[in-house]
């Protein structure tokens, strides 16, 4: 299965790797590397595995919930689409959703 990261997922991965960075470097690199990790073996495997976004309905869009953080998703046939990553208590904004 295809797996791509929006422009907007990878602008999360940056900025939470620049936040955790203030206090270590390696265990941003490390907890950054671990999301993507987790997002793309899991999703590779099982695309269904997450649940549907609660913000949206949408049952092509789902989440995963690693590490506190959000891994919004969306599959379509062999491709899966990282749309957004945030930290689990903030809500999904309509424009991360990618409809």
């Amino acid at each position: 299965m295809l797996v791509t990261w929006s422009l907007e997922a990878s602008e999360n991965l940056v900025e939470i790797e620049e936040f955790i960075a203030r206090d270590s470097l390696e265990r941003a690199v490390r907890f950054v590397d671990a999301l993507i990790d987790h997002a793309v073996t899991m999703l590779t495997d099982n695309p269904r595995s997450g649940r549907v976004v609660p913000e949206t309905g949408n049952p092509d869009i789902r989440e995963l919930i690693n590490r506190g953080y959000r891994i919004v998703y969306r599959w379509r046939g062999d491709a899966l689409e990282i749309l957004s990553m945030f930290e689990g208590h903030r809500l999904l904004r309509l424009d991360e959703s990618g409809d």
